[in-house]
């Protein structure tokens, strides 16, 4: 396994983007994991492996081969394979082996086991909504009109590394003001009587919390009040109804039904997805999947509603856990406009 994340998920350490790490596990049960030379930290393997990837303070650009040689070097005293798993979107050929060898994608089987999160998994989850909650009560107190979505955007980040006390490893997209979402855009400013969504997702150590406040600029008006009611109409649907065995391709048309009764607005996204290693994981609330909740998962849920005169709409998002009975909300922070 090359992918950083999976590579994390068998063994443990975070490895930042520059460097080009490796796993493999062997039918006995033997773990190798092969990190950079000034790598210093723990390891749940068996044997953990070095290369060169700097030269004198320089990174180098051959990373992967010079990973992968030394893995194949350190394996030089086990028998030679016949059948070898692989990230089939992500194998190079410097991870070639002897002819004869079959190969075989062994991602779909990782992606299914990454989906039940263990309790260390669900602590850096949690460490991660909980740095949202941070950011949502900061913008609640520097909101106003005449704010910069630079000088927003800045101020969540200065208080969810401060909520975690180092980088966070990823964030969320959405920081528009008057808009569905996107990056912040230099020398815009909030206005009175906007909608401002900010869908935040900071990352601790690789895990992705996703959540989605919508704050009103000013007063919000009536019509803004009544599609954010829906909106939570739709949210408290989902608690009611999700537990193991719900297909979350049915939630999903469950909740468009719903939202399509509102007298204003449109909803025409997904409702939500798995969170964990990378932002979008199983279960998908989507109608081109149909995946059912599984004990374990953790998955957001986020209905919206937009349309010009909601300027420019409304979405809330809350991060859950599937439990044996139902779902308990990860993210519990107020809702309101």
């Amino acid at each position: 396994m090359t992918q950083t994340e999976h590579v994390q998920w068998l063994a443990g350490p975070r490895f930042a983007w520059l460097f080009q790490p490796a796993a493999l596990l062997t039918a006995a049960g033997r773990l190798y994991m092969v990190a950079p030379r000034k790598w210093q930290g723990e390891a749940a393997a068996d044997e953990v492996i070095k290369y060169d990837a700097q030269w004198h303070s320089t990174l180098r650009n051959d990373q992967r081969a010079e990973s992968t040689r030394v893995l194949f070097a350190a394996m030089a005293g086990e028998a030679a394979p016949r059948r070898v798993g692989v990230e089939f979107s992500s194998f190079t050929r410097h991870a070639s082996l002897a002819e004869n060898v079959e190969l075989f994608d062994i991602e779909p089987e990782l992606y299914r086991q990454r989906r039940r999160k263990d309790p260390d998994e669900l602590a850096r989850l949690r460490r991660a909504i909980d740095a949202t909650g941070r950011m949502y009560a900061t913008a609640r107190e520097i909101l106003r009109p005449g704010l910069s979505e630079i000088d927003m955007f800045c101020a969540l980040q200065t208080a969810a590394v401060r909520e975690l006390g180092e980088l966070l490893t990823g964030t969320g997209n959405d920081y528009q003001c008057g808009s569905r979402g996107g990056a912040p855009r230099q020398g815009r400013t909030a206005e009175a009587g906007e909608l401002y969504i900010l869908d935040l997702g900071p990352a601790f150590r690789g895990y992705f919390a996703d959540n989605c406040r919508t704050l009103a600029v000013s007063e919000p008006t009536d019509v803004q009040r009544e599609a954010w009611s829906w909106v939570v109409r739709a949210l408290e649907h989902v608690e009611r109804s999700v537990r193991p065995g719900k297909r979350a391709q049915e939630l999903f048309h469950e909740v468009q039904q719903l939202l399509d009764q509102a007298p204003c607005g449109v909803f025409n996204h997904h409702l939500g997805h798995g969170i964990g290693l990378y932002p979008h994981e199983a279960p998908h609330l989507n109608p081109h999947w149909d995946d059912t909740f599984e004990v374990g998962d953790v998955f957001t849920a986020e209905p919206g509603l937009y349309a010009p005169e909601l300027r420019n709409g409304i979405r809330l998002e809350n991060d859950y856990l599937v439990t044996e009975t139902g779902v308990e909300r990860l993210s519990n922070f107020p809702l309101d406009l």
